[in-house]
Order: C-alpha cells, then sequence, then structure tokens
C-alpha cells in the first residue's frame, strides 16, 4: 500500500509541475530591475524637516563688490633734491619697439633703485596718409599710420640720479621711436581712457 501511495503522490506532483510550467508560458513575466525600486522615493509627500541638508554647515561666501573706476593717485610733489611725479612717455609705429623699450626703461629704473609707481598704455592713435592724384582734385588713402604710446610712472626722482638716468636711456633709444619725460597731470590721467563723444553728448543733454 505504501508503494501504491509514493507512486500515486509522485504523479500528482509531476502533474502539478506540468501545470504550473504551462501557466508560466503562457503568460510572461514581466521583470522590473532592482535599481527601479531604489530610485523610487517612497517618503516624497512626507516632511524630511531638513535631514540630509548640509549647506547650512558651509559659511557664505562674501559678496563681491562691484569694480569701481579708476581712481587717480595722488600727484607727488616736487622738493630740492627729487622730482615729484614723472611720466616718461615712449611712442612709435612699431609696437613691438615701444613695449622693449618702455620694458628696458623699467628695468633700469628697479636697477637704479627708482620707484615706479605704475606703466601703463594710452589709446592707440591712428593717422590716415592722404595723396592727391597728379590730375585731379581727389585725394584717396595711401597708407595708416598706428601711433603706439607706453608710460612709465616715476616717482620721486632723485635729482643726482636724473642725469644718469637720462644718459643712459637716449644712448639705447632705438631708430624711430621718440621719448618725452614731463611731470604729471590731471590731463595725462584722463589721457589714459579713450573718448566717447555719444556719451558725453547724452549727459550734456541731461545736464541742460
Amino acid at each position: 500500500m505504501n508503494v501504491i501511495f509514493r507512486k500515486v503522490s509522485v504523479v500528482r506532483q509531476a502533474f502539478v509541475l506540468n501545470q504550473a510550467l504551462t501557466l508560466c508560458r503562457a503568460t510572461p513575466s514581466i521583470q522590473h530591475p532592482v535599481w527601479d525600486c531604489v530610485n523610487i522615493r517612497q517618503h516624497r509627500s512626507k516632511p524630511t524637516n531638513g535631514i540630509g541638508s548640509w549647506r547650512y554647515l558651509v559659511p557664505r561666501a562674501p559678496r563681491k563688490k562691484k569694480k569701481e573706476g579708476k581712481k587717480m593717485k595722488p600727484i607727488v610733489e616736487a622738493t630740492d633734491t627729487s622730482y615729484g611725479s614723472l611720466n616718461v612717455t615712449v611712442s612709435g609705429y612699431d609696437m613691438t619697439l615701444v613695449e622693449y623699450y618702455s620694458q628696458h626703461i623699467h628695468n633700469l629704473c628697479n636697477l637704479l633703485s627708482i620707484k615706479v609707481l605704475e606703466c601703463y598704455a594710452l589709446p592707440t592713435k591712428t593717422t590716415e596718409v592722404m595723396l592727391m592724384q597728379e590730375k585731379g582734385t581727389k585725394m584717396y588713402v595711401d597708407c595708416i599710420l598706428k601711433t603706439h604710446k607706453r608710460v612709465v610712472q616715476l616717482s620721486s626722482l632723485n635729482t643726482t640720479l636724473c642725469p644718469i638716468l637720462m644718459e643712459v636711456v637716449l644712448k639705447n633709444q632705438p631708430e624711430g621711436i621718440q621719448l618725452s619725460m614731463k611731470e604729471h597731470t590731471k590731463e595725462d590721467f584722463q589721457a589714459r581712457f579713450k573718448a566717447r563723444p555719444e556719451l558725453e553728448g547724452l549727459l550734456a543733454q541731461i545736464t541742460y
């Protein structure tokens, strides 16, 4: 009897397994990847009360101040033993020569322990060279010349060092380069900025 009962139970198990396999083949299973469950936030509708926030732990960076316009430095007055604020202006048509010569003057002042306030460039000026035809009155542009300027501003130049400085600078002056030295004024400071006639006209209309 036991043997018969065992055979019947094995037959039933095989029948049940066959039915399960047929059902699985008939209805394809939809498999959800594991990461889908991870991405779903179950607590989206629940308040977090600041849990996980970290920005309040980092100190706030100070606000950047607005850049103000270039202000004029105070002019150094001349004394009995030294000059005040002096501008050594280098100008020429070749920008490389002007740049290297102004660097040479700057390095020479550093060697002689002469205080250099700043070294800056002035706006480039363009000049059109016009020619007239031999038989006619029309003029045409032959070439355009660009004048480049660099300024080395000195402060409290000693009167005994000034002739030595000028002698060395003039001996090393390249061809086609013009050199001038004068006292610094407010007009020289204003010359650093490009003129804007349209803006000046609007400001004049507002004031009037």
